[in-house]
């Protein structure tokens, strides 16, 4: 049984640092949503005990209440969730211009330089894809709207982190885990500044095969009316199939035009064929 004392009990053990307004049934809440994804369509009750960290008890009534709300559906021993949960970001999603601005841009550039193209925004430490034209799979790993990576180690991450001011970048590096994730990953904070310095310099970023090996990218900045940059757009290739020297003379031209173009019409309201 999961009573008051024992919830206090594990309320008293995790992380000081919340604020006084911080609603921990809601963070509980929203945990149990996230145990679900496409690897984990259907959980059972001890399945998301185990990925939130909740007692049973607790897990059993997380969901029993959003199955009374319409967010998750049971056959009385596995759980799934419902369409419904798409309600929760769709008031977020249907304001955002950008990714419906960006879209026939990006099927414009890959059309012509025939390779993937993608815009994300920085949230928190990492990259989140909003836009995506896929030409070819490079990665080992599907890229699609709503996947993360982490920012240091991608060449739209760089553009965004150049992007941000003096309080931003130390907070950025005050929470961000620098770990090697092939032997070409930048780790080191002094020359991760240095590259982002130069970044911001020369007005775009090449990452060469440090997020993963062969993954050679190159990103350019898109600004807001007000010139912060609020987003990045990039093409991606394989490093054994377009040299380094290539990608700088065919690909950051476009490239660059690109951010121009969707910078133009982000400033004018999204004007018809950008919605086409």
């Amino acid at each position: 049984m999961d009573t008051g004392r024992d919830v206090d009990a594990r309320l008293s053990s995790e992380p000081a640092h919340r604020g006084a307004h911080h609603v921990q049934s809601l963070e509980r809440g929203l945990a149990v949503i996230k145990a679900f994804h496409a690897g984990a369509a259907e959980l059972t009750l001890s399945d998301v005990a185990r990925a939130t960290g909740l007692t049973r008890a607790a897990a059993r009534r997380f969901l029993l209440t959003l199955a009374d709300l319409g967010y998750v559906r049971t056959d009385g021993k596995y759980f799934s969730l419902t369409a419904r949960v798409l309600e929760l970001g769709y008031s977020y999603l249907s304001s955002m211009t950008l990714p419906e601005v960006a879209q026939p841009h990006l099927e414009h550039l890959s059309a012509a330089v025939h390779e993937s193209s993608s815009v994300s925004v920085l949230e928190g430490t990492d990259i989140v894809y909003v836009a995506r034209v896929a030409v070819s799979r490079i990665m080992t790993v599907s890229i699609n709207v709503g996947t993360r990576f982490p920012a240091y180690a991608t060449s739209m991450g760089h553009v965004l982190l150049a992007g941000l001011g003096e309080a931003e970048l130390e907070a950025y590096f005050a929470g961000a885990r620098l770990e090697r994730l092939t032997d070409r990953t930048v780790t080191a904070p002094d020359r991760l500044r240095a590259e982002l310095a130069k970044v911001r310099d020369q007005g775009w970023a090449m990452v060469d095969q440090e997020l993963e090996e062969g993954l050679r990218s190159v990103a350019a900045p898109i600004h807001d009316r007000q010139g912060k940059v609020v987003a990045a757009v990039n093409l991606s290739t394989h490093a054994s199939r377009t040299p380094a020297r290539t990608v700088e003379k065919n690909l950051i031209p476009p490239l660059l035009k690109t951010a121009q173009a969707i910078e133009a019409d982000l400033s004018a309201g999204a004007p018809s064929h950008a919605h086409a």
